[in-house]
């Protein structure tokens, strides 16, 4: 088969990596890629976003099957022209991605099929949106409606701090028009989890689940950024609790969905709060996790192109993929002042010599080369993914790989999956 994957980040290195391995692969490219992407597949100078131009690629190479991986251009249509002109595309429709571009939509659909989750309100006056904050008082969380590259929510513990996000998405603009609308909604305590299923618009085949770590430094603190790393399995996703996120919060998504005239067709990434009272929904994304999806591939031992194909096609069955054992962890390496102004251009080396310790796999997520040299030019710039025999082997191996990466301007949490370790 000929594939073209969509993106450029560290997930789609990751999807690149997992679908070279596959003995009924032809030709692989990816757009626009990166230099790590390079070395699994032919990169293409043209941008995720530009719908057309990858449409008009993918027909004169006559694509067999297409990967998007971004949600910015599953939200402009991408998957829509592809079936469209007849090329089978993994992911969903404009329509039913909505359920990432619209924060609000997405509550009002998970309201419609009964599916636990915060209380909510949307709001596009921010006048209104404090009223309501000063009602129901701290904590309490401020979202921005639409997409913000996974930055826009803010987890306010202060009255103060909540106003102050309000200004921030509604009157300062920080993310665009993105705050044009807010959804304002409960804090909910617990430990949280990403959950994905692949899905053909019927049925939904469950994967696993991962745990990420959203805040910037150590211990949980500082702002919400894209992702600074993850792991899997994650421990407080017992068999239990996960075949009650798949009937409350997989199942009744996919049948409401249907009844919309959005079949869901893709995968579905699914953000949990394990409460006291069980899981609740915290949002659906509609695409793999970034960095979840660096783990979910490393662990992952079945064919991933057969798979992405049958649900494109509208054909999966419910036979279980097969996975490895082995808990998998990556560390996020990124440019200092992320997740605000980042330093971009320096100089990244010791590559290989990370990619030489033991089960190490490192993922480029924002570089490029120039003379010569891998630079940094994104926020996220790597993800060091390593893969042990229990969160300890693979947490050590991962950070011996850091320490022999060689750049200035870089940085990492140093407590990936500590919650694992107390546990």
């Amino acid at each position: 088969m000929k594939v073209l994957v969509v993106g450029s980040g560290g997930r789609e290195h990751a999807l690149c990596w997992k679908l070279a391995q596959s003995p009924l692969l032809k030709e692989m490219w990816c757009a626009p890629g990166n230099p790590g992407i390079a070395a699994v597949a032919q990169c293409v100078a043209i941008p995720a976003e530009d719908v057309e131009a990858l449409v008009a690629f993918a027909r004169a190479q006559a694509v067999d099957l297409v990967v998007v991986g971004p949600e910015v251009p599953l939200v402009a249509g991408l998957a829509d022209r592809c079936r469209a002109e007849g090329i089978r595309v993994f992911g969903p429709s404009a329509a039913a991605a909505e359920l990432e571009g619209s924060k609000g939509f997405m509550k009002d659909v998970a309201a419609r099929a009964g599916i636990p989750t915060a209380w909510y309100q949307r709001f596009r006056d921010a006048e209104a949106a404090k009223t309501f904050i000063r009602a129901k008082g701290a904590p309490i969380v401020v979202k921005t409606d639409g997409l913000a590259a996974g930055k826009g929510v803010v987890v306010a513990m202060s009255e103060a701090e909540a106003l102050a996000a309000v200004d921030a998405m509604m009157g300062d603009k920080v993310f665009g028009t993105a705050g044009d609308e807010l959804v304002i909604e409960e804090y909910l305590d617990g430990e949280e989890c990403s959950f994905f299923a692949l899905c053909d618009g019927t049925i939904a085949v469950p994967l696993i689940a991962a745990q990420d770590h959203k805040r910037v430094g150590d211990g949980d603190t500082g702002p919400n950024t894209g992702g600074m790393g993850a792991y899997s399995p994650a421990p407080v996703v017992t068999p239990a609790i996960e075949a009650e996120i798949i009937a409350q919060c997989i199942h009744p998504l996919m049948t409401t969905m249907a009844e919309l005239g959005r079949p869901y067709t893709g995968v579905l990434f699914a953000g949990i709060m394990v409460t006291k009272d069980g899981p609740k929904l915290l949002e659906y994304n509609v695409r793999f996790g970034d960095p979840e999806c660096q783990v979910l591939m490393a662990r992952l031992e079945s064919d991933l192109l057969p798979v992405l194909l049958a649900a494109a096609e509208g054909r999966l069955d419910a036979a279980p993929l097969s996975w490895r054992d082995e808990v998998a962890l990556v560390v996020v390496m990124a440019a200092a002042g992320y997740p605000g102004s980042y330093r971009k251009g320096g100089v990244i080396g010791g590559l290989d010599q990370a990619g030489a310790v033991e089960g190490v796999t490192v993922f480029h997520a924002g570089t490029q080369v120039r003379d010569g040299a891998v630079i940094a030019t994104g926020g996220r710039v790597l993800g060091v993914t390593a893969i042990g025999a229990d969160v300890t082997e693979a947490r050590r191996r991962a950070y011996e790989a850091v320490d022999r990466i060689e750049w200035p301007d870089g940085f990492c949490r140093r407590d990936i999956a500590w919650r694992a370790l107390n546990r």
